[in-house]
């Protein structure tokens, strides 16, 4: 997790001329509004941004209606990043404007077997815990790849169902102190996490973490909001209504780098 003074570095990617036709597989398609989405993104980054992050934008991929979703495209442990394999293939020349832009960073890049599918949208991570969704764009090659390469850094890797939403952080992400929140029709197995908090709302299951006292929530999850201020948390809302028609949330929009 982070803490009080990290350094965060937030790699983002704009949104493409094309994002209307990105995939949807667990809600019905409705139309989105680019140029509304592009604002909501400039709103997001924003966010992000007003607490000291460093803002790093990866190269457009305007021929990907996805792109915008960068997360999917590598997950960061420490100061090696495994570049994803999207579990669909129409994703696939996404992974290359993040790994130039990892280089940039100076982070170490390694990749996964060829037979391997990897999301980075499937791995929460929670301390030295990491919790891979599979089932949906993840395999158990990509979550065996990860135990070998993690393992002996000292993480422990966890394979978690993932049926009814399209990627594990569509239904569950931590709060700072590490419980792991969700909205329970969307969580295959909530005992799969060693502190689960419900809440009541579908786009509640998903913050970042901005420090130790604050998170980012989309302003879909309006009763979320009050359950976690009610913890003691400052919660800072975001418009994200075109990205949530794509089964996008907060995370989704970036890949966060923390010293």
């Amino acid at each position: 997790m982070g803490h009080a003074g990290a350094m965060v570095t937030a790699l983002v990617r704009r949104p493409g001329p094309r994002l209307d036709e990105g995939l949807v597989t667990h809600v019905e398609r409705v139309p989105v509004d680019v140029d509304l989405a592009r604002r909501q993104w400039e709103g997001y980054v924003d966010a992000l941004a007003s607490v000291g992050w460093s803002i790093v934008e990866v190269d457009p991929a305007d021929d990907c209606p996805d792109a915008v979703f960068v997360e999917d495209t590598a997950v960061v442990f420490d100061d090696v990043a495994v570049l994803a394999r999207p579990g669909a293939s129409s994703r696939a020349d996404e992974v290359a404007g993040t790994e130039r832009a990892l280089h940039d960073l100076g982070i170490t890049v390694t990749t996964l077997p060829r037979d391997a599918t990897l999301d980075g949208g499937d791995v929460l991570k929670v301390g030295r815990d990491v919790w891979v969704g599979w089932g949906g764009r993840t395999n158990l090659v990509a979550i065996t790849a990860l135990r070998n390469l993690l393992g002996p850094r000292r993480y422990r890797v966890h394979a978690v169902p993932t049926t009814r939403v399209l990627h594990l952080k569509s239904a569950v992400t931590a709060l700072p102190d590490g419980t792991v929140i969700g909205h329970p029709p969307l969580v295959d197995d909530p005992s799969a996490f060693p502190t689960f908090l419900a809440v009541p709302e579908d786009e509640g299951a998903h913050v970042v973490v901005l420090d130790p006292e604050t998170v980012v929530l989309s302003s879909s999850a309006p009763a979320t909001a009050d359950l976690l201020r009610e913890r003691g948390l400052d919660v800072v809302t975001v418009d994200l209504t075109e990205y949530e028609k794509l089964e996008g949330c907060v995370t989704c929009l970036s890949i966060r780098l923390r010293d």
